[in-house]
């Protein structure tokens, strides 16, 4: 696992435009099942040129063991016609709310 942290990256489980109200809580409760989660953020590229980095979708967990299991469970699952890609962010960058790629 490269460089693991509590807090994990998701993308393209949605695409440019298509997030919703029910998007934020489902993802925290859908993650809930590997452990706590502490907060679960989105953040929205305007423009992006890639669609798959469009929306990014962040969960910090209150521990790494957690944020492991969610990696290796959620990376490469589809999702709504999409695979999904799962990795570790930066908890520092995460903390600074510095969320673009």
């Amino acid at each position: 696992m490269k460089n693991p942290s509590k807090v994990v990256l998701l993308r393209n489980m949605v695409g440019p435009g298509e997030v919703d109200e029910d998007l934020q809580p489902e993802t925290a409760e859908e993650c809930s099942r590997y452990g706590d989660v502490v907060k679960c953020l989105i953040y929205e590229i305007p423009n992006s040129p890639d669609p798959e980095e469009a929306v990014r979708i962040f969960v910090q967990f209150t521990r790494m063991e957690a944020a492991i299991k969610a990696v290796v469970d959620l990376n490469g699952r589809f999702f709504g016609g999409r695979t999904v890609k799962a990795g570790f962010f930066d908890e520092d960058r995460f903390d600074c709310l510095d969320l673009a790629p």
